[in-house]
């Protein structure tokens, strides 16, 4: 597939990749700001008439925050909140709670397949990430990436080579052969500022790492998720098999993750600085989540537009996908749990409405064994994408035709339809859309736009109408442009590129808090933007890290683990932890309750009701499933709608 080849790393980590990534050309950049009629901009039910959405990649809530501490009476439920881990990251009076097990899958897929015991200790960490840096000078990385607040920022693209081969064991993590079988500190062996390896984050691997099984429920885990199968998943089948047998030889290194899904920075001992200083000063959710059990692109599709799409003719109606893109979890002869059909180059649609599909039965059976049935949310004869394949459209409008490993174009509504037929302005600013326009193919190297991350690509009304396309999809570089010209639409979607956003191996999260930070500083220096707007930062999806927290089954596709959330706007109270249990269509029920929009559709999970808990559990939804609307993250003044 032609996707971003930076966001390729974290998928295949190919070494060609990385060296083509020393090389770049001139970047064009440009800006435009436009006048419209915001009336309906302004008619809101808060003081909220901006919404900047910034999503980063592939890190769990427990992975950034476990060692939190918030601020006064506030509580946190992460490793240190249940002694999984103490506040130096060593193993805390718990940490039996956290083990890590084997399993057994030699025949047809289980999401909760036979527990061998625990591991005596974990398979080693491997390396991922660049050898050497990406950039020698700060001049070079200037003139590849604009999302970057100072130069501080910018030399964190000169730095945190691995000085490691890529699949090796990672020995900067002291007794890397030896770590006990649950979560392990990565700093500062791996120092934060640092690339690191990337674990798996594909469907049916992850619901294997869930391990959620209705016989393990509780009343305070009633979806009897035991997230107890993270490495044995990145060493038993990793990011897939691309319907190629098993290697011979096969063995924990062969996947070239090991244990990666482990590891955990520590904010108390400085880690991830600028994303504490946001928790500690405006408000978080220790109970958001990702939408889907999966990876970037459906992920990024449940953010915008509440639902999943499937595979069709390209005009609206289904089909049925070929045979080596339909996906067949089912372990291959001989193996355990080394899929029939999987990966990035292989299987990636199911039809999940029908139980006699590879890997179908499992989720279905699971789903109605719960005490409250959860619908699947499936149309029969209908291929759900459930991994990440390329947009049926080009940056130009024309459909991609050159790539097979591509979902044809969609008619699924986003919410950029629900915004346009009550006339508010809207905007999907992506990092290097300029320069994807003129380079769908990605022959430049300085092209790391990520097309799977943009929702309105996939989709027909928006991609086919040239106005629409230049009104509502610009570059990052606009987006600081409408800042400063005060031509900021009520809704933006920001995504940095692939060097900048975060994603394990082919980027560090200090480039994400720094692309973060720039967007945060610009805001804040407009007084008046600043008191009517509110800033949303999260993450796409947990990247196959481990999470300690709490999962709601919401309906086939999702929902997965924790991811952080936090809001930074003047209408919060500062360091303010929310418990509700939200996920990212809890960003399209905020946008529609503050603009008084409907639902996107009749089966879209905006529909779903906010969250009724009991005191005894206020993290799990007694009316499940549920999914909150961001609005408890506010603290707006008398006269304005009130956060519940």
């Amino acid at each position: 597939m032609q996707s971003n080849p930076i966001q390729s790393i974290g998928f295949k980590c190919g070494a060609a990749i990385l060296a083509a990534l020393q090389v770049f050309a001139g970047l064009p950049v440009s800006a435009f700001a436009q006048e419209r009629d915001n009336t309906a901009d302004l008619q809101t039910r808060t003081p909220i008439k901006h919404v900047i959405v910034i999503i980063g990649e592939n890190r769990t809530f427990d992975h950034v925050f476990a060692t939190y501490k918030p601020v006064g009476e506030q509580k946190v439920d992460n490793l240190l909140s249940k002694g999984i881990v103490r506040a130096d990251g060593s193993a805390g009076p718990n940490y039996w709670m956290a083990t890590q097990n084997e399993a057994l899958d030699n025949s047809t897929y289980e999401i909760s397949p036979e527990i061998m015991g625990a591991y005596s200790v974990l398979p080693p960490p491997l390396a991922g990430g660049p050898t050497t840096p990406y950039f020698s000078s700060l001049a070079m990385a200037k003139a590849f990436e604009t999302g970057l607040p100072n130069d501080q920022y910018y030399t964190y693209m000169t730095t945190g080579g691995t000085g490691l081969p890529g699949g090796a064991i990672d020995t900067r993590i002291p007794n890397a052969t030896s770590l006990p079988s649950g979560p392990f500190q990565i700093t500062p062996g791996i120092p934060y500022d640092a690339y690191a390896a990337s674990p798996v984050h594909r469907y049916y691997q992850m619901q294997q790492q869930l391990d959620c099984n209705a016989n393990y429920a509780t009343a305070s885990n009633p979806s009897g998720c035991k997230a107890d199968l993270f490495p044995w998943v990145e060493t038993t089948i990793g990011a897939g098999s691309n319907g190629k047998p098993q290697p011979a030889g096969f063995n924990d290194m062969s996947t070239r993750e090991g244990s990666t899904a482990m590891g955990f920075y520590n904010v108390q001992q400085g880690d991830a600085p600028y994303l504490k200083y946001l928790a500690d000063n405006y408000a978080m959710s220790d109970n958001y989540h990702q939408a889907a059990v999966g990876g970037t692109g459906l992920n990024h599709i449940e953010l915008g537009t509440g639902d999943s799409m499937w595979y069709s003719d390209g005009k609206g109606n289904p089909a049925t996908p070929p045979a080596n893109e339909i996906e067949n979890p089912n372990p291959q002869a001989g193996t355990n749990n080394y899929y029939t059909q999987d990966g990035y180059s292989g299987g990636t649609y199911s039809a999940c409405a029908d139980a006699s599909q590879p890997g179908v039965g499992a989720v279905l059976t699971y789903l109605a064994s719960l005490p409250n049935k959860v619908k699947p949310n499936c149309e029969a004869g209908h291929y759900y994408l459930l991994n990440n394949y390329n947009p049926g459209y080009l940056g130009d409008g024309t459909v991609d035709t050159t790539d097979k490993y591509t979902i044809p174009p969609t008619t699924v509504r986003s919410i950029g339809d629900g915004l346009m037929e009550k006339n508010i302005s809207f905007k999907y600013y992506g990092d290097q859309w300029n320069l994807y326009k003129n380079d769908p193919f990605y022959k430049n190297p300085a092209n790391l736009y990520c097309n799977i991350c943009n929702f309105l690509q996939y989709t027909t009304s928006i991609m086919t109408n040239p106005a629409l396309r230049n009104a509502h999809i610009a570059d990052t570089v606009d987006l600081y442009a409408d800042i400063q010209n005060g031509t900021l639409p009520a809704v933006s979607f920001a995504k940095p590129s692939g060097i900048v956003d975060g994603h394990p191996a082919s980027s560090k999260l200090d480039l994400f808090e720094g692309f973060v930070k720039k967007i945060v500083d610009e805001v804040k220096a407009n007084p008046k933007l600043w008191e009517s707007t509110a800033i949303l930062v999260t993450f796409d999806e947990g990247g196959g890290y481990y999470d300690s927290g709490y999962v709601q089954p919401v309906d086939y596709f999702g929902d997965g683990t924790r991811v952080p959330m936090i809001v930074i706007s003047a209408h919060t109270r500062q360091g303010h932890i929310s418990h509700t249990y939200s996920d990212h269509v809890s960003i399209l029920k905020f946008i529609e309750r503050n603009w008084d929009l409907k639902p996107l559709t009749d089966r879209s999970r905006d529909n779903l009701p906010n969250p009724q808990t009991s005191e005894a559990s206020p993290y799990v939804p007694v009316n499940g499933p549920a999914i909150g609307d961001l609005f408890d993250l506010f603290e707006f003044g008398s006269g304005n709608e009130v956060g519940r």
